[in-house]
């Protein structure tokens, strides 16, 4: 067997030539999309400001026993100096298996998925028939549009406010329900109610989205489709099973992930609504601000530590959805 050999260079014919190394790959990755990092270094900066930095400085308070008697603060023109101490995974042991883990934890996680549940299923179910409807031929349907988007356009903090003022003991549900000769519940202090108000003015906001975003959905389908299927004698239920829910698989795995991934983390409606009067009714993410900023001595260590197990939640859950549905894409594919 003859080996050919180039006499300029001395190297067999048909070798490769070595790959650059990592810092050769890296410069010339440089020269080639500079304008491109030119473009988004000032977002990765202002995502590590406030984004990474607090994400670390977080789950390092987590390690800790700090709280708001022993971290470093000044009164007048003193300075003291933090006093707390390193304790390791002992925050989410106390958290998780502590003697007070359910009244603190559990309690509010279990109480959160039935508050993310029932909200995002109560989203998708309205919004899919508000879109159903919405895109059908119907004479005002842009005016229609618009009324139904207004409770989305409006300050989150408005809506709430005014559904407060609506289920106060005085306000227009309870006098509405008096005139009727029917009961009167307390929206605002029992737990059943308050959880039932939470669930009903969540809805209220969220609805919007979810409709708007079933809508394009909706309107992307082949109209060729429907008119096959009632050609071959599809009934409007059979039309809706194998057309309409199969065309929205997209759009519906995207939505329903936001819309779960919002609602788990929705702060503002159970805040605004209840402020620190409904400990039941707050969900986790609440209760940490609560253990945070709402008691004294206020417990940073535990707040932060309920901060990175609704991250870990969420991820975990993230990504088991994600499997799950491109499973499901793939036996449907074959």
């Amino acid at each position: 067997m003859t080996v050919a050999i180039d006499r300029a260079t001395g190297k067999r014919r048909g070798d490769r030539e070595p790959g650059p190394g990592l810092s050769g790959r890296l410069k010339r990755g440089y020269h080639k999309h500079w304008y491109a990092y030119v473009m988004i270094a000032p977002v990765a900066v202002v995502l590590g400001v406030l984004v990474l930095y607090p994400l670390v400085y977080g789950l390092y308070l987590t390690l800790t026993d700090a709280n708001s008697l022993n971290t470093a603060r000044t009164i007048g023109v003193n300075h003291i100096d933090a006093t707390y101490r390193f304790i390791g995974l002992d925050n989410y042991a106390d958290i998780l298996w502590g003697p007070t883990a359910y009244d603190r934890f559990w309690s509010h996680f279990i109480w959160t998925i039935a508050w993310t549940a029932a909200c995002v299923a109560l989203h998708y179910g309205i919004g899919l028939g508000l879109a159903l409807l919405l895109d059908q031929k119907l004479r005002g349907r842009t005016l229609y549009r618009l009324i139904l988007v207004l409770p989305w356009a409006v300050p989150t903090f408005v809506t709430v406010f005014g559904w407060r003022f609506m289920l106060a003991d005085g306000g227009v549900i309870n006098s509405a329900l008096d005139a009727l000769h029917l009961p009167s519940p307390l929206w605002l202090e029992d737990t059943f109610w308050q959880r039932f108000a939470a669930i009903m003015v969540n809805t209220w906001c969220g609805v919007p989205f979810m409709m708007i975003s079933l809508l394009g959905g909706l309107q992307a389908i082949d109209a060729s489709l429907y008119e096959a299927a009632e050609m071959d004698g599809a009934s409007a239920w059979q039309r809706f099973r194998y057309v309409t829910l199969p065309g929205l698989r997209s759009v519906s795995s995207t939505v329903v992930l936001l819309g779960i991934i919002w609602t788990f983390n929705q702060f503002a409606v159970i805040f605004l609504l209840f402020g620190n009067t409904a400990p039941d009714a707050q969900i986790l993410v609440t209760w940490a601000y609560y253990l945070g900023f709402g008691q004294q001595p206020r417990d940073f260590a535990q707040s932060a530590a309920y901060g990175i197990l609704l991250l870990a939640i969420l991820i975990v859950f993230t990504s088991f959805y994600r499997r799950w549905l491109n499973r499901n894409e793939q036996q449907l594919a074959i």
